[in-house]
């Protein structure tokens, strides 16, 4: 199944469970939109309720009724996760995939002039948190016949290069951080994989390009259904791998 017609297919996540953070975030609300009209119940994390409400009012439209969670991943605890985690085992009874959106990006910043709390952060919110979130959800994940842990990462090539200081250094980690989970989880029920979309015309993205220097980027929706295919039964064949996904056409 190609990523456009797992878009498509309306009851490809029936029945489940997703959790997406960055959820208000560009790529994070289309695939939210597109996960919960493929039937996903979507668990909508982010550190701003009025944009997650927002964008519940949308999902309802199109799928089930969604769920908001506001947290800011750069202040959340691994005890906050692990109340999270409990919560939806309360209310949902169960978790089928988590997608990874939440990223932060200060700008393009010399080594020597970097702020080292804004460093901190960077790799907190990039990698750190993303850890103790999945290290929370993973216990739910087991428990289902099928799931999925994915991660959505930057162009190595691109965010390693000088400049792009704590964040890329985030990119690089995850990549290890994806391969360890998978060599744990490779013989059981939950696939890790990644998602390495192609430029998209977000804010964070805007931090490094000008919009007249960006003609490569495309709008973030265009990659929803790539995160619907890794999120659904169709994703196994992306087991342990990044995905760098193509857009769908405009």
């Amino acid at each position: 199944m190609s990523a456009g017609e797992a878009a498509s297919a309306p009851g490809v996540l029936e029945g489940r469970v997703v959790l997406i953070s960055g959820a208000a975030g560009g790529l994070g609300a289309a695939a939210a939109q597109a996960a919960a009209a493929a039937g996903a119940t979507v668990i909508l994390l982010g550190r701003k309720p009025a944009k997650l409400e927002r964008l519940y009012d949308r999902l309802a439209q199109v799928g089930p009724e969604p769920v908001i969670y506001p947290l800011d991943l750069a202040g959340a605890t691994p005890d906050d996760y692990a109340t999270l985690a409990q919560r939806v085992q309360d209310e949902l009874g169960r978790l089928d995939g988590v997608l990874h959106c939440a990223a932060d990006f200060p700008g393009l910043t010399p080594f020597e002039l970097a702020d080292p709390a804004v460093m901190a952060r960077v790799l907190h919110v990039n990698l750190t948190a993303r850890a103790w979130l999945s290290q929370a959800c993973l216990p739910l994940l087991r428990q289902r016949e099928d799931a999925a842990l994915v991660f959505v990462v930057d162009d190595p090539a691109r965010v390693g290069q000088a400049y792009w200081g704590g964040y890329g250094v985030s990119q690089q980690g995850q990549r290890g951080l994806l391969a360890s989970l998978h060599g744990e989880t490779a013989a059981s029920p939950v696939r890790v994989c990644a998602l390495q979309p192609g430029p998209m015309r977000t804010a964070l993205r805007a931090r490094a390009y000008t919009h007249q220097e960006d003609r490569e980027a495309v709008e973030a929706s265009r990659y929803a259904a790539a995160c619907v295919t890794l999120l659904a039964p169709a994703g196994a064949a992306h087991r342990g791998t990044v995905w760098a996904a193509t857009p769908t056409p405009a």
